[in-house]
């Protein structure tokens, strides 16, 4: 809910460092390991045990994407079929010397035309207006792929919103700005989960309200 308290930090150890950085947790790492491991069962079920290319969208989906392809694995090594998963990783720009470009930029990643014909699943950290997903799916179907679906592991309400909704999405959130688990503050933050293992998504201090443009 959007009135949700959180978890108070005594219930839990981080870096010295963030002391007085940190509001409170939002979403305990255990329970966004279950979650992403259901997200993984519900993807092999619906694109019926294919081979799947893997888009991820860097910097902050690296975490999410690396997890849940582990659990995507771990279901074709117990199935009787065996799942090729290829993964390759995206930037996303839309901009150029602070002027917008007016569509969207992919840096990185092989060949595009490569997509043709192929299920490619896109790995996203967190969805808020979905402008910038919506871009990305429009420039991927260009390539033509069999079938395109998008998993992101936070959904925010956003009165800014367009609509739009990743096929897999872990929890929807209000409209906050979080850190942790790979995602960052300025490169700051990004640490949290890989020092303690008992942080994901957490509230920084003073960023209640930051401005629209930190959002997706």
């Amino acid at each position: 809910m959007d009135d949700w308290p959180g978890y108070d930090l005594n219930l839990f150890t981080y870096p010295q460092h963030y002391y007085g950085d940190l509001d409170y947790v939002l979403i305990p790492h255990g329970i966004v390991v279950d979650r992403i491991e259901r997200l993984a069962k519900d993807i092999m079920k619906d694109i019926g045990y294919c081979d799947i290319m893997v888009l991820c969208v860097l910097k902050g989906g690296y975490k999410f994407c690396a997890d849940l392809v582990e659990h995507l694995k771990n279901i074709s090594r117990n199935s009787d079929r065996f799942v090729s998963m290829k993964v390759d990783f995206i930037r996303l720009k839309s901009y150029r010397n602070d002027q917008s470009m007016g569509e969207m930029q992919i840096i990185g990643g092989d060949d595009l035309s490569t997509l043709a014909g192929k299920n490619v699943l896109i790995v996203e950290d967190v969805v808020g207006t979905g402008r910038t997903m919506k871009a990305l799916l429009g420039s991927i179907e260009k390539y033509k792929p069999n079938r395109i679906k998008v998993a992101s592991l936070l959904v925010k309400r956003t009165p800014r919103s367009d609509g739009f909704r990743p096929d897999y999405a872990g929890f929807e959130i209000p409209d906050l700005f979080v850190v942790g688990y790979a995602l960052d503050y300025n490169e700051y933050f990004r640490d949290l989960n890989e020092y303690s293992g008992h942080l994901a998504f957490v509230i920084p201090v003073n960023f209640h309200h930051c401005p629209a443009s930190t959002y997706v």
